[in-house]
C-alpha cells in the first residue's frame, strides 16, 4: 500500500510552525538507546522555505497542470513557485523519491501545504509589527542545533533539504513574529483555575494510574546474538564470577558496574537504571528483577544482549497518583488544550473573513486514514530520559 503524502510532509511554513504551541499532551518518552540520533524533524521544520514572491515570468513549468497562481489571498497572490518549493522541499527532507508518489498524492500534498500557505500569509500579515530582535533569532537557532550531536551534523541536515543558515534565520524570524500574535490574542483564553484541574482529575483517575515499578542497577557483560554455543557460556561465567563479588556483604555494585559492565554510560551511572515498569524492559530481564527482593544480587540473566546482573534497591507498588503529585502537569494539560482550542477558533475566524480564491483541482479521498506528523517545535520537543534506557534492555 502506499504511504498517504501527508503521513510524511514536513511543516513547510512558519504559520504551521507557529502551531506547535498547540500540541497535546506528550506521551511518556519511549524508551530506546541513550546514544540513539536526535530526530531531523526540528531543522527541517525551522529550515522551511521563506514564502517566494508572487507569480513571475521565473516560474516554474506547471506540474500536472497546475494554474499560477494557485491561490489569491485577500488580493494577494500565492505563486506556483511558492507552493512548488514548499513541496519540493518537504518531500525531499522526508526522504521520499517524488518521481514514485501518484498524481493523487501529489495533489493531495499541494492541498495540504497550500492550507498551511493561506494560514501564513493571513497571520504574518496581522503580526508584521511584532518586535523580534536578532537575539530572539540566535536563542532560537542555538536551540535547534542542540538538537544534534555537532554543528556539523546540523549543517549537513540543511544542506539536505537545501536550506541554508540565512533561510533558516528568515523563516524563524517570521515563526516567532506569528507566535507572539497569537499568543497576544489567546492569552486570555487559557486560564485553568484549580476547580477545572480537580473535576478533571475526578472524573479521570483510570488515567493516573500507576504501574508497580522497581528500582536496579546492573552489570552488562555483552554477548552478539550469533555467538558460539561455547562463547556464551564463556560470557556466562565472567557474569557469574562478576555476580558473585557484587553478593559479597560490604560490595559496592556501583564500583563494580563502572569496572566491569560493558552498558554505554555504565561508567557514569555505576549501572543503576531508576524506577521502571515491567513493560518497560525485555522479559527476560523483567521477570528476574521484579522477582528478587530489595538487596538481593541476582545470578546471570540472559537477554539477547548479554548477560545481566541485577541488584534491585527499591520498590513501588502499583497505585493512583495522588492529586498534589499531578496537579502542576495536569493544569499545564490543561492549558495546552485550551490554548490549541484558542488557536484553532482563531485561524477560523482568520479564514472565514478572508476571501480565498483555491485554484487546484479538487484533492482526492486520502489512501489511508492516517493523521499527518505534528509538528514539533524544537522548544518544547520531548527528550528520552536516557536513566530509563539502558544498554539495550528495552525491547
Amino acid at each position: 500500500m502506499k504511504k498517504s503524502l501527508s503521513l510524511v510532509l514536513c511543516t513547510a511554513t512558519a504559520a504551521a510552525a507557529t502551531l506547535a504551541m498547540t500540541s497535546c499532551k506528550p506521551s511518556q518518552p519511549a524508551a530506546s538507546e541513550p546514544t540513539a540520533a536526535p530526530s531531523a524533524t526540528p531543522a527541517a521544520t525551522a529550515a522551511s522555505p521563506a514564502p517566494a514572491a508572487s507569480a513571475d515570468a521565473s516560474a516554474p513549468a506547471s506540474p500536472l497542470g497546475l494554474k499560477d497562481p494557485v491561490a489569491i489571498v485577500n488580493g494577494e497572490p500565492i505563486s506556483l513557485k511558492e507552493l512548488q518549493d514548499a513541496f519540493d522541499t518537504a518531500v525531499k527532507s522526508s526522504g521520499i523519491d517524488a518521481a514514485s508518489l501518484s498524481d493523487a498524492q501529489k495533489i493531495e500534498g499541494y492541498h495540504q501545504l497550500l492550507d498551511e500557505l493561506i494560514v501564513d500569509k493571513l497571520i504574518a500579515k496581522q503580526a508584521a509589527s511584532v518586535e523580534v530582535t536578532q537575539a530572539d533569532v540566535d536563542a532560537e537557532v542555538a536551540k535547534i542545533k542542540k538538537q544534534f550531536p555537532t554543528e556539523e551534523d546540523f549543517n549537513k541536515q540543511l544542506a539536505q533539504v537545501g536550506q541554508s543558515p540565512e533561510k533558516v534565520a528568515e523563516t524563524i524570524k517570521k515563526m516567532l513574529q506569528q507566535q507572539r500574535w497569537v499568543e497576544s490574542q489567546v492569552a486570555d483564553k487559557v486560564t485553568v483555575n484549580p476547580e477545572d484541574a480537580q473535576k478533571f482529575y475526578n472524573d479521570n483517575k483510570q488515567e493516573f494510574k500507576e504501574d508497580a515499578s522497581v528500582k536496579a542497577s546492573h552489570i552488562l557483560i555483552r554477548v552478539d546474538e550469533n555467538a558460539p554455543e561455547d562463547v556464551v557460556k564463556q560470557k556466562q561465567a565472567e557474569a557469574a564470577k562478576i555476580a558473585a563479588l557484587a553478593s559479597k556483604k560490604g560490595a559496592d555494585f556501583a564500583a563494580l558496574a563502572k569496572q566491569y559492565s560493558e552498558e554505554p554510560g555504565a561508567k557514569e551511572s555505576g549501572g543503576d537504571l531508576g524506577f521502571f515498569t515491567k513493560d518497560r524492559m525485555v522479559p527476560e530481564f523483567a521477570e528476574a528483577a521484579f522477582s528478587q527482593k530489595v538487596g538481593q544480587v541476582s545470578q546471570p540473566v540472559h537477554t539477547q544482549f548479554g548477560w545481566h546482573v541485577i541488584k534491585v534497591t527499591d520498590t513501588k507498588e502499583a497505585r493512583v497518583l495522588p492529586f498534589d503529585e499531578v496537579k502542576n502537569d495536569l493544569t499545564n494539560y490543561l492549558k495546552r488544550n485550551k490554548q490549541r482550542e484558542a488557536v484553532q477558533n482563531l485561524i477560523k475566524e482568520l479564514r472565514d473573513s478572508a476571501k480565498v480564491e483555491n485554484n487546484l483541482p479538487p484533492a482526492p479521498a486520502p489512501e489511508t486514514s492516517v493523521a499527518p506528523v505534528a509538528p514539533i517545535d524544537a522548544a518544547t520537543a520531548p527528550t528520552v530520559d536516557p536513566a530509563k534506557a539502558p544498554g539495550g534492555i528495552n525491547p
